[in-house]
């Protein structure tokens, strides 16, 4: 094994229990993985991102195909579909996060901007999330239709399901997927109520910093 395997192991271990630790997941719900330069990790399936241990995280091929460790997450096509439609994507952060998965469920959440620019940090780190139509966990569509949008997409929102963020370090995916969760709790905090949005003009200026 490679330092650099070693490594990000014990870095996926570490924000798993994290994520855990604050509320972010429950129970064995949610997945994490990220690339390497041979193939990809990915938590097994049934696990607590509480109690991940670095030697049973799974290790696929550049196919998505289980080469070593425990056995896969059901959600390998969720991940997948990031990899193969966004070369920058080094890691991918699925969450049942409690306010981004109570904004899947609402029937009039914009299917093509559910975490409204409220703040310039979700537009900065995360970008314009659009809702994809429910399927089954794990199903093989919603790969499908993920990748469908991922190319202009870092982050989606999978109806009645929860989010899934991509980022240019695992890192990075996780600190975007911490950003989604809290800018969605302030959208529900504020429904209702008179909201003072960014303005087109400030959202073009924010994209274009992020994509400096």
């Amino acid at each position: 094994m490679t330092l650099e395997e070693q490594q990000l192991r014990d870095e996926i271990c570490r924000w798993g229990r994290s994520l855990f630790k604050r509320g972010y997941t429950a129970g064995s719900s949610g997945n994490l993985s990220a690339r390497l330069s041979d193939g990809f990790l990915v938590t097994p399936t049934n696990s607590c991102l509480g109690y991940l241990e670095a030697s049973k995280l799974t290790k696929l091929d550049w196919n998505g195909v289980a080469v070593s460790g425990d056995a896969p997450t059901k959600e390998i096509p969720l991940h997948m579909a990031f990899y193969e439609s966004r070369s920058q994507a080094a890691g991918v952060v699925h969450l049942h996060s409690t306010y981004a998965t109570a904004l899947s469920c609402l029937e009039d959440t914009d299917p093509e901007d559910t975490i409204p620019p409220i703040t310039p940090y979700i537009v900065m780190r995360v970008g314009r999330v659009p809702l994809i139509p429910y399927t089954h966990p794990g199903s093989a569509d919603t790969g499908a239709l993920v990748r469908a949008r991922a190319p202009d997409h870092a982050a989606v929102l999978l109806a009645n399901h929860g989010p899934v963020v991509s980022g240019r370090s695992f890192r990075d995916a996780v600190f975007a997927a911490e950003e989604l969760e809290e800018t969605a709790k302030l959208v529900l905090l504020t429904r209702n109520m008179s909201v003072r949005r960014l303005s087109d003009d400030l959202v073009a200026e924010l994209n274009q910093r992020r994509k400096s």
